[in-house]
């Protein structure tokens, strides 16, 4: 556990984050930082680390990854069941009861005014969700797969555009609307 100390030192804050300043560390750098400080299973659970959880439960050797993937797995449900709601379609998922607060997420994401804005509202409850999970221990491994998954949740805001996600969205739909058949490309 020693060297965890010294890793994680030579890691950037990512607390204050804003959108206006890029991020201190890419998704590349912190991998060739962890790599080679972890046990084979931590290794093998760190190289799959996604925003995007698979459908089943997999275990993994993180309790904090683990909730976090059955926690996304919930807000995947609820978004799904609010939009199939939203086009009279039937939606059929696991035996399992959302919370209010994830359907109210999710109905708020729907009916944003614009993709960006429903980004930002799914965003801002993904990060919530995942300092519940921060670990109070912060040099321990379970510190690091939240490190990861807040590096990927602020890697993946800064990527939106909003005057080319505009531009692509207006060209989508002027598109549909001229009920052109083609694939738009943005």
């Amino acid at each position: 556990m020693a060297a965890y100390y010294y890793l994680i030192s030579q890691l950037p804050s990512l607390d204050g984050y804003s959108d206006a300043v890029p991020l201190p560390i890419d998704e590349a750098r912190f991998m060739e930082l962890v790599r080679g400080h972890l046990g084979k299973n931590t290794q093998n659970d760190m190289e799959k680390l996604t925003l995007t959880p698979p459908m089943d439960s997999e275990k993994t050797s993180s309790p904090l990854l683990s909730a976090w993937y059955d926690g996304e797995r919930d807000l995947r449900l609820a978004l799904g069941k609010i939009r199939a709601e939203k086009m009279n379609k039937t939606f059929t998922f696991p035996n399992k009861i959302l919370s209010a607060a994830l359907i109210k997420t999710a109905t708020d994401a729907q009916e944003a005014e614009n993709p960006l804005e429903a980004e930002k509202i799914l965003f801002s409850h993904r990060l919530s969700f995942l300092e519940s999970l921060r670990p109070t221990d912060m040099f321990c491994e379970d510190f690091l797969f939240y490190y990861g998954l807040k590096l990927k949740l602020l890697a993946r805001m800064w990527q939106f555009d909003p005057v080319r996600g505009e531009a692509a969205y207006r060209k989508i739909y002027n598109s549909i609307l001229q009920g052109d058949k083609k694939e738009v490309n943005p």
